[in-house]
């Protein structure tokens, strides 16, 4: 079956996307020593796809990430797990966005002691409450309004202004047209959209700055011992409470809570059951 000519428009407009924001993670990624991994073959992996796994076993197939420690060669500990979206329609913003959350969000939680950055960059008509939503999970968003991606086009005699109703020869039309464009005017369409937005890339790569830079400031171990007591009335527990004494620590261990905290803010909390895997985790951790 034949590609439909309009989804295939915001395909070429998402790949535009990519190529806005790719020299200045190539050139952020060169001038820190980390590695930038992006669609394309790598001896590291198989096929063309950034492709990583989350703890329940599902792969998320991404746009680009960058690892410490990384090679051609070898994959390294993510630093920034980062996606693209065009969305035209204010209707299908959320649901890209909702999206992008399920792809990220548990790769993050898998990763969770390297505290790896999650960027959404997006571009056309996002609602503020899908721009909102990311944000409140902690997503660093690039936010490129519509406008300024058409006017990129546009200079290269492309409209990508279409409605629904927009009939599909038009949008067949505009396709064959980007296919024509030589590389160059490509790479204009990418550094007209990077130039549109300069400030919002450039925030971007200073918090991208801040992730590489920081340094482990503190480590809070705190190992739980005792019995658990179930109480079926709230008034029985605050009398546990407060009968409680302190200073008796007597009882099976039950945990290690530990607490990483980063120059720049940044912190994670884990338990762990078995001393082992506590170990284990602050193994994993470059040495302060």
């Amino acid at each position: 079956m034949a590609e439909a000519p309009g989804h295939r428009l915001g395909q070429i407009v998402g790949e535009m996307l990519e190529t806005a924001v790719y020299p200045l993670l190539r050139d952020f990624a060169s001038s820190r020593s980390i590695y930038l991994d992006h669609q394309g073959p790598r001896t590291a992996r198989p096929g063309n796809k950034v492709t990583w796994t989350d703890g329940f076993g599902n792969a998320h197939d991404l746009d680009f990430v960058l690892e410490r420690g990384g090679s051609d060669e070898r994959i390294g500990v993510p630093v920034a797990f980062i996606e693209s979206a065009w969305r035209r329609y204010t209707k299908h913003s959320r649901n890209k966005a909702q999206e992008i959350q399920g792809a990220l969000l548990p790769l993050r939680e898998r990763y969770r002691q390297y505290s790896p950055v999650l960027v959404a960059l997006l571009a056309g008509r996002f609602t503020s409450g899908s721009l909102n939503q990311l944000r409140s999970n902690g997503f660093v968003v690039v936010f490129i309004p519509e406008a300024h991606v058409v006017q990129c086009f546009a200079r290269v005699g492309i409209d990508i202004a279409a409605g629904e109703n927009t009939p599909d020869p038009v949008l067949a039309e505009q396709v064959a047209k980007f296919e024509r464009l030589t590389p160059e005017e490509r790479e204009a369409v990418g550094a007209g959209i990077r130039e549109a937005d300069a400030k919002a890339f450039d925030q971007l790569i200073g918090r991208l700055a801040e992730t590489v830079t920081r340094r482990v400031e503190s480590i809070i171990l705190l190992p739980l011992h005792g019995s658990s007591k179930a109480f079926s009335r709230i008034q029985d527990a605050i009398e546990a409470v407060r009968s409680y004494g302190r200073a008796d620590v007597a009882g099976p261990f039950v945990r290690f809570d530990i607490t990483i905290r980063y120059t720049n803010g940044d912190s994670i909390v884990a338990s762990f059951s078995e001393t082992g895997d506590a170990l284990s985790f602050l193994g994993s951790f470059d040495p302060v």
